[in-house]
């Protein structure tokens, strides 16, 4: 038999459905995989006696035939999303002991479709970060290294647990928030695929909230198929979201494959950024190659406030956190450190609670909002936020159907090798991510090659509002003429 931890999630879904194996084997499997791979620190909880049950409750439904769309499928939850009965603590000292009484819709419809709880994955602490690193459970190390080398590497941030876990098939599928990059990123340093959907198509609601406007939660697969598996089931309305739209959910696993001919493919000549490396211009160019030859037309367009956007996405982001952070103050649920009065208990609670980078962004964003600044930094950050979505609606206006551009700046960096002396070196890794959050528009991260240094690129693919049937035409059409990509396992 296959080893059932290198199966591809559609794979698994036929295997079970076959009854090849059991849920029960598969969940095994990924159990023992996840406790050899603990040098990752991919998982910050593993809840193995959780996956026991589940998997048989999945096998004894597959029985007598009432199997869900996920059903026995193994799976690992970001440590952002609340899970009922299951410590969630979005990686950071000040929720270190919460335990959740209900659970988020993202997981509750992975449940109801019969998917199966690995454990909780590492995450930048409240999802601030680009290298996994302001974790208070420690850096997640990527499975992969470079050539001759033993450099610990970044899987990315802020969701490099889950996406060092697919990765190195510690499960075969993830969930991921992405609020200026932190699905695509992440995906595209570790070969994996990673989608960020349209603002509203997936529930908030029982996430951790960083910055509500642009926070929206994804899945991280092996390949294009399996992402649009995961997406139709978190996908879907809900009215505890005022946000989330209220529409059916198509199924993503059908755009898989379809043609691509005729379709227009913007490419946007403002991420041609000074000092790119060659690898990625030339694994860009590729990729347009490879979509020309399956029938799409390329024409170059041009989103001129794209050069703001990462200033704007870096007073709005904050200014969100400083509003959403204010509820962790030591009085209702998570770390309480005593004080003289109260104000001393906030003040207390909060310094021992947050992590440097954390605290950097709460006063950051305490000190865009306040009065004399709220107009110089907010307002004008939020006015050009308009013009960055007005400049998509104008190419998207003129025939576009989707935009193709790289997805890092980079390959994997070193883990402590970016942000030490100066955050802006890390905030950088979001150049060709934030414009999407900003803009509230779907865009995928697909796997495109290696550098020099045996390292993944990725491509990322924007599309058109609530049309991510499209990005994963165009995926599946990359991912073919690429091939996939897995690490060398040296842990």
């Amino acid at each position: 038999m296959t080893d059932l931890t290198s199966l591809t999630l559609a794979d698994a879904r036929d295997g079970l459905r076959k009854k090849s194996f059991s849920a029960g084997e598969l969940a095994a499997a990924h159990v023992a995989a996840v406790e050899k791979a603990r040098a990752l620190n991919a998982y910050v909880l593993e809840t193995p006696e959780r996956a026991a049950e589940m998997a048989r409750a999945s096998d004894a439904r597959i029985a007598k035939g009432e199997a869900g769309p996920l059903e026995g499928i193994p799976l690992a939850v970001k440590d952002m999303f609340c899970t009922a009965g299951v410590r969630t603590t979005a990686c950071s000292h000040i929720l270190e002991n919460f335990v959740p009484t209900y659970e988020s819709t993202v997981t509750s419809q992975l449940w109801r479709d019969g998917a199966v709880l690995l454990g909780k994955t590492n995450n930048d602490e409240f999802a601030m970060g680009s290298a996994n690193e302001t974790s208070y459970f420690g850096p997640v190390h990527s499975p992969w290294r470079r050539k001759d080398s033993n450099t610990p590497l970044t899987p990315g941030g802020s969701s490099g647990g889950s996406a060092a876990a697919v990765a190195a098939q510690l499960c075969l599928g993830a969930t991921g928030t992405d609020t200026g990059g932190s699905i695509r990123q992440p995906a595209a340093f570790t070969g994996t695929v990673g989608i960020k959907p349209t603002y509203g198509r997936v529930s908030r609601w029982g996430i951790v909230a960083f910055a509500s406007s642009l926070d929206q939660a994804g899945p991280f697969a092996k390949t294009v198929r399996d992402a649009a598996i995961l997406l139709r089931s978190m996908a879907g309305p809900d009215p505890k979201d005022s946000t989330c739209l209220d529409a059916p959910v198509p199924d993503y696993e059908q755009a898989v494959g379809r043609s691509v001919k005729g379709l227009r493919i913007g490419i946007p000549k403002e991420y041609r950024l000074d000092g790119m490396p060659a690898e990625i211009e030339k694994i860009w160019e590729q990729g347009r190659e490879w979509l020309r030859a399956a029938g799409a037309e390329l024409v170059e367009v041009s989103l001129p406030h794209t050069k703001y956007a990462l200033p704007a996405y870096y007073i709005v982001a904050p200014a969100e956190a400083s509003s959403n952070l204010a509820r962790y103050d030591g009085v209702r649920y998570g770390l309480r450190i005593p004080g003289r009065d109260i104000t001393d208990l906030y003040e207390q609670t909060r310094a021992e609670g947050f992590g440097a980078e954390v605290r950097r962004r709460v006063m950051i964003g305490t000190y865009v909002l306040s009065a004399g600044y709220y107009d110089a930094y907010y307002l004008r950050a939020q006015k050009l936020r308009t013009l960055i979505k007005r400049d998509f609606e104008a190419c998207f206006e003129a025939g576009v159907h989707a935009m193709l551009t790289p997805a890092t700046p980079s390959a994997a960096f070193g883990v402590g090798e970016k942000g030490g002396a100066d955050p802006v070196e890390m905030y950088l890794n979001d150049v060709f991510t934030v414009t999407v959050n900003m803009a509230g528009l779907p865009g995928i991260a697909v796997p495109a090659g290696l550098d020099g240094q045996g390292l993944p690129l990725g491509l990322q693919l924007i599309g058109r509002p609530f049309d991510e049937e499209t990005l994963f035409a165009l995926g599946e059409v990359v991912e073919q003429a690429a091939g996939r990509f897995t690490p060398q396992a040296w842990w």
